[in-house]
């Protein structure tokens, strides 16, 4: 079995890596420039490569060296965050990093997360959003809430919320009752690029399908977010097919109104997701109870 590297020379690497010098790792683990060069010569000679280019303006690292930098700096911060939550938490809660849909984070867990901080003053929340899907492999994040299908190979999974849509638009665009079809014919309808045909679906479930002309259900204007969905509706801008959650703020304000109560529930919901051998983290299973209760 090959022996694994020391981690001193990982940290080295690591370091040196970042700040393209082995001067500038030196102050960061207060070793001698010297110091941190053996090591660095010492990991190269265990692996059989090089790993960075010496050049008069710093260090450039290979495409190999870049390669192994990728796979092992994941794994240090876990370390070192590791190390950071047992001394500063006797093992009892610790750090727990989250990313988290932007639009779902912003109207839904943010206004219930004061209930999560207070009953679980020792786990510190951190927040970020990605777009896409989250690969654990290389990502800093212990666990996402993703717009997905559930589980997958080696993901634990936990249904937090299904997607209901229904159409809502700024009350200046409303027509008189029993005009749905008129109404959406004649107004933009906004389109969410993660659900691209919500409005196909929707129009199926609320038995209006064919009353809309092609060409104008496939014209309306595109959004990345539902956050800009639900702005371009209030707007003026057009119909926009909104979750409740995200929607609720806005008509109570009467800055939009409910088109019809029509609800259509997509096939992907959002789901807490965090890779198989991250479940026993403290941090992580006491937020997963909590999501639980909501």
């Amino acid at each position: 079995m090959t022996n694994l590297p020391s981690l001193m020379a990982l940290r080295c690497f690591d370091l040196s890596a970042r700040h393209s010098s082995f001067t500038k790792a030196a102050q960061e683990v207060h070793l001698t420039q010297g110091a941190v060069s053996h090591q660095i010569l010492g990991l190269e000679a265990q692996l059989g490569m090089m790993l960075f280019v010496r050049k008069r303006a710093g260090l450039e690292l290979t495409a190999a060296g870049r390669a192994y930098w990728v796979e092992i700096s994941a794994a240090l911060r876990q370390i070192e965050r590791a190390t950071q939550n047992v001394v500063l938490n006797k093992g009892d809660g610790g750090a727990l990093n989250l990313c988290v849909a932007s639009s779902f984070a912003t109207y839904w867990l943010m206004p219930r997360l004061a209930g999560f901080v207070g009953a679980h003053p020792e786990v510190t929340l951190n927040l970020s959003t990605h777009i896409g899907p989250v690969d654990f492999s290389t990502s800093p994040h212990d666990a996402a809430i993703e717009f997905c299908g559930g589980v997958e190979p080696g993901l634990c999974a936990r249904l937090v919320l299904p997607l209901e849509l229904r159409p809502y638009c700024a009350p200046s665009l409303l027509m008189r009752k029993g005009a749905l079809a008129k109404l959406l014919s004649r107004v933009p309808l906004i389109r969410h690029t993660t659900v691209p045909l919500a409005w196909e679906y929707w129009l199926q479930h609320a038995g209006l399908e064919g009353a809309i002309p092609a060409q104008h259900l496939d014209g309306g204007p595109r959004y990345d977010l539902l956050s800009m969905a639900l702005n371009g509706a209030i707007a003026g801008l057009g119909v926009a097919l909104l979750p409740e959650y995200v929607a609720a703020g806005a008509v109570a304000a009467r800055q939009i109104a409910l088109v019809s109560n029509h609800a259509w529930a997509s096939e992907k919901a959002y789901y807490l997701r965090y890779p198989e051998w991250k479940s026993d983290l403290i941090a992580l299973r006491r937020f997963d109870q909590w999501l639980e209760g909501q």
